[in-house]
Formats: C-alpha cells, sequence, structure tokens
C-alpha cells in the first residue's frame, strides 16, 4: 500500500506540474500573445493590434511612405541673384563721368587726375533693412539684388552727381546661408553660391560627416518643419539631394540603428544594421535563425509601433482612441509556410523592432517531465526500498 500511495502521490505532483504555468519560461508562448491581442471581454480594450503576415500588410508597408526630403519640400533651385537681408554686408563703390563732382577729385589747371570714383566704407544692413549712401540717404536693400540695389543709388544722385554709376557687391554674406551642424568636420554658417547648392554640396564644404554613412541621419530644418532622413538615402536616390535655402538647419545626426532578437533564437542580443534597413528575412538570419529543439516556426513574431493610418488599414475594426497617433502592432508569421519567405524579402525591419520567437509547445511538456523526473525519481526510489525492506 505505502508504495502505491507513493506512486499515486508522485503522479498527482506530476499532474500538478504539468498544469502550472510557472514554468521557467524564455517568454509567453504563441497562443498567449494571440490571447492577449484578442480578449474575451469585448469591455476589455486589447493590449495591442495582432496581424498575420501576408500579402496584404505587406502591401500596405510598401505603399507607406517614407520619410523624404523630395516629397515634403521639393527639389527647387535657388534664385539666380540672391537678395540682399538683414546682417549682410555691402560695400558701394560709385563712379562719376567727370572730375570735379561729389565723388570725384577735382581738376587742378584743367588737369584731372583720372579718379572718378569713390568707395563708401562697407557697412552692414541695418534691422529697417538699410544702409545710407552720401547725398542719397537712406536706401532700402533688404529683399533687393545687387543690380536692383545699383539702380536704386544711381536714381538717388541723379542731378546730385555727374552721370553717376554704382557697384553694389555684397562683401559678408549672411542671410543667404545655410547652417550646418552635428556629426560634421566643421560645423558653420555656410554660404550659399549664386548657381545653387544642394545637400551634399553643403556638406562637403563642412568637411564632410564624421560618423559612419550607414549610421548617419540628415535632420532638414526649413521654418517650422523638419525631415530626418538616412544619408544613404541621398546616395540611392540622388532626387533626395535637393537644393537647399537660404536660413535652412541641416544637422547630420550619428542615429545606429539596431533591432532586439528574443526568444529561441541563437542569438538574442541588439543587432545592429544598415540605416537604410534590412528585411525581415535577413534579421532573422543575423539574430542565427531559429533553434531546432525549441522554436516555433509559427510562432514568430515582430513587434513595432506603427502610425494610426497603418493600423486602420491593417484592421479597421480594431479601437483606436481620439487624438492617438501611434499603434501597437504585433505581426505574425508563420515560417511552416514556405511562401512566407518570399513575402519576408520585402518586409522592412525598422529602427527599434522587437522580433520574438517563441518556444514550441512541445517545449514546455519537456520542461514538465524533466521536473518531474526530478521530482518522482527520487521518491520512486524510497517506496521501493521500502517495498525491498519487507
Amino acid at each position: 500500500m505505502r508504495f502505491w500511495f507513493s506512486i499515486a502521490a508522485v503522479s498527482g505532483l506530476a499532474a500538478a506540474v504539468a498544469g502550472c504555468s510557472s514554468l521557467p519560461s524564455q517568454g509567453p508562448s504563441a497562443l498567449e500573445i494571440v490571447t492577449q491581442g484578442t480578449p474575451v471581454d469585448p469591455d476589455v480594450a486589447p493590449h495591442f493590434l495582432i496581424t498575420d503576415l501576408n500579402e496584404y500588410s505587406v502591401s500596405v508597408l510598401e505603399h507607406t511612405p517614407l520619410p523624404s526630403l523630395y516629397g515634403r519640400f521639393g527639389d527647387h533651385r535657388a534664385p539666380p541673384s540672391p537678395v540682399i537681408g538683414v546682417g549682410d554686408g555691402l560695400s558701394v563703390t560709385v563712379w562719376e563721368a567727370a572730375a570735379g563732382g561729389l565723388f570725384s577729385a577735382p581738376a587742378l589747371g584743367g588737369v584731372t587726375t583720372g579718379s572718378h570714383s569713390s568707395v563708401i566704407p562697407a557697412q552692414i544692413v541695418a534691422r529697417d533693412g538699410s544702409i545710407t549712401v552720401p547725398y542719397a540717404g537712406r536706401i532700402h536693400v533688404v529683399g533687393l539684388t545687387p543690380p536692383q540695389v545699383e539702380a536704386a543709388i544711381v536714381e538717388r544722385l541723379s542731378g546730385k552727381a555727374i552721370e553717376p554709376q554704382a557697384l553694389v557687391s555684397v562683401a559678408g554674406n549672411v542671410s543667404n546661408t545655410v547652417t550646418v551642424t552635428g556629426e560634421v568636420t566643421a560645423g558653420a554658417r555656410v554660404p550659399l553660391s549664386t548657381r545653387g547648392d544642394r545637400i551634399l554640396d553643403v556638406i562637403a564644404t563642412a568637411g564632410g560627416v564624421r560618423a559612419p554613412v550607414h549610421a548617419t541621419f540628415l535632420a532638414l530644418t526649413r521654418g517650422n518643419t523638419t525631415v530626418k532622413v538616412p544619408m544613404q538615402a541621398l546616395l540611392n536616390d540622388p532626387r533626395e539631394n535637393i537644393y537647399l535655402r537660404p536660413g535652412d538647419v541641416l544637422t547630420a545626426v550619428l542615429d545606429p540603428q539596431t533591432f532586439t532578437a528574443f526568444g529561441s533564437t541563437l542569438r538574442n542580443a541588439l543587432v545592429p544594421f544598415d540605416a537604410v534597413g534590412i528585411t525581415l528575412e535577413e534579421a532573422v538570419a543575423k539574430a542565427g535563425g531559429l533553434l531546432d529543439l525549441s522554436a516555433d516556426p509559427q510562432g514568430v513574431f515582430v513587434l513595432r509601433v506603427e502610425p494610426v493610418s497603418v493600423a486602420r488599414q491593417l484592421n479597421p475594426d480594431y479601437p483606436i482612441a481620439p487624438g492617438q497617433r501611434l499603434v501597437n502592432v504585433v505581426y505574425r508569421i508563420n515560417l511552416k509556410d514556405a511562401n512566407t519567405y518570399f513575402l519576408a524579402r520585402r518586409f522592412p525591419v525598422r529602427n527599434k523592432d522587437v522580433i520574438y520567437v517563441a518556444a514550441s509547445p512541445s517545449t514546455e511538456w519537456q520542461k514538465a517531465l524533466s521536473l518531474f523526473n526530478s521530482v518522482a525519481a527520487p521518491a520512486y526510489q524510497a517506496a521501493a526500498g521500502a517495498t525491498l525492506l519487507k
């Protein structure tokens, strides 16, 4: 009786162990993730939107526009003759047709020295947008080109100087510049040339970037709008290398792109990748692939945050609170389906994505049996020994 009582006790312990939810685990099972994403109680809001990786979901992501400098700002070259702004330094030279005028040396004994011009000291355009020219007074110059300022000076001096002519040049270009900062060799305020300068031209003027190109992002601020794109995007698509405008701020940012691999993969780690991105197929390979003895190929998940516009396309019925801008999305991947590998080649992995591979259900039974054996073996041996003593 003692022997059979011991066996019954061990069997009861085994059943309890098998049904225990507190077995050691590396994370939720595939079933638990699906259950959390689709709660039974209709009054309980789901923690995240769960969707399968299929032709439709991949198509939604492929047609989701990525940040683009060309798409947001266009590619418009600056005017051929930049206008003058507040803070610019202007140099003015005035000529007269004969000696003895306002700006020319007087004739001595009917002989002229040949100096028929006068250089006005360079002056900074004041906040009121004007400069001072002798005998012409205050002349508004902001928003005008040098030839237009020359015409305004000549008009003011007509009838005062002898057939005046003027030449205006920008000695200190401040308003027609862009600010380059961040991970560049020499951050500076870079003057724009009259032919127009593209982003890579200005970066080259600033000495180039210090960080690796694949880990560098370029943030362009124009007015109240900022767009950030990987620098590789400019190299891959020349249209992204747009012309800069006066007042633009260009910042080179070191931002290494990574994803996190968890669960039944050979490599549980923070995995770096190029700024332009990699596909899901490549990401799984970078994580070392799935573990043969523990991974559930039907339980591969990608966790990320998507804009509301994408979430609505993936599932129009998913509840989204008013004013909500981002939605937690879990993509479920079935790697037992051979077609999924072709879809994985089109599925882009993004910065801070989490790739989780759930354990196979059989792994939980193996853990339970292992724990059962560790408990049952001593009890069985004790019961068997007691029987032999009889």
